[in-house]
């Protein structure tokens, strides 16, 4: 499937801004399930400074400065994608999630190596009750993705998708006692049961085709940046799972970054000097071209 993805991030303040410098993660990354046609990006005002690059996880990044004085900046990022998914391993052939601990400890291979680093707990990931709650799923001998798979859909059904009630700043324990948050909260929650456990897994950030009600037209800009994570599967590498929708993302999910949380890939971070007090309106559009 190939997608037109547009992201229209809009910043108005209170007061003039005199210099911002901003980190970007809008464009699709490279990987063996998609590749990124084309990419662009327009800022207004014009950044004095425009850099691309790579972050340590192999992400495309922009980094932007802003010198001319301004009261509203809009950052405008189009690509145009070719998704084409990886069919996951069956379940039950994986291996069992109690040995990959120790597999990780003799750290033999690049893969292993690479896996490693996914292991251990991070700023957004931090619990402790993840792992009491993924013990449920990941009984002795278990192989580990049909366990990450069962964990996956208690999520989804004992977790209530509401908006407004989180941040990215929310505690994965506070997420587990009030059981509801969005897409990046539920990640963050399954990563840390894996992690707790000694488990690889990586959050992913991108978007998501929707699909528009029965008898309407699909609204511009209505789409949402997304969120879900990928486990380490011995022999198999990296499987993505969408706890927020139940299911092993397919042609509809477009990656852009990964890294080990939120806080690696957020889609636009940095520094303004003066501005006051600030609104910011993001609208996403993904477009099937064709399939």
């Amino acid at each position: 499937m190939i997608y037109d993805v547009s992201h229209k991030t809009t910043f108005k303040y209170s007061q003039s801004v005199s210099i911002s410098q901003h980190l970007l993660h809008l464009a699709p990354r490279p990987c063996p399930q998609q590749v990124c046609r084309r990419q662009a990006l327009i800022v207004e005002p014009p950044p004095t400074l425009s850099k691309d690059d790579v972050d340590y996880f192999g992400n495309p990044t922009t980094y932007l400065t802003v010198e001319d004085s301004h009261d509203e900046l809009v950052i405008m990022a189009s690509s145009t994608v070719e998704v084409r998914p990886i069919p996951a391993p069956a379940p039950a052939s994986t291996v069992p999630w109690d040995d990959i601990p120790v597999l990780l400890s003799q750290a033999i291979g690049r893969d292993e190596l690479d896996a490693y680093q996914f292991a251990f707990s991070s700023p957004f990931t931090g619990s402790s009750n993840a792992v009491t709650y993924a013990l449920d799923s990941f009984t002795p001998g278990r192989p580990v993705l049909e366990a990450a798979l069962d964990l996956m859909s208690r999520i989804y059904r004992e977790f209530k998708y509401e908006g407004g009630v989180t941040d990215v700043y929310t505690p994965v324990d506070r997420v587990l006692i009030e059981r509801r948050g969005v897409c990046q909260d539920f990640a963050h929650l399954q990563i840390a049961c894996m992690r707790g456990l000694g488990l690889p897994a990586r959050y992913v950030s991108g978007y998501l085709l929707t699909h528009a009600p029965e008898g309407k037209e699909k609204l511009v800009g209505a789409d949402a940046s997304h969120a879900w994570l990928a486990v380490w599967v011995p022999g198999h590498g990296w499987v993505d799972l969408d706890p927020t929708n139940n299911l092993i993302p397919g042609d509809e999910h477009i990656t852009v970054a990964w890294g080990r949380d939120y806080g690696d890939v957020s889609p636009i971070n940095g520094l303004v000097i003066g501005g006051g007090r600030h609104d910011i309106d993001v609208a996403v559009d993904v477009r099937p071209v064709r399939g």
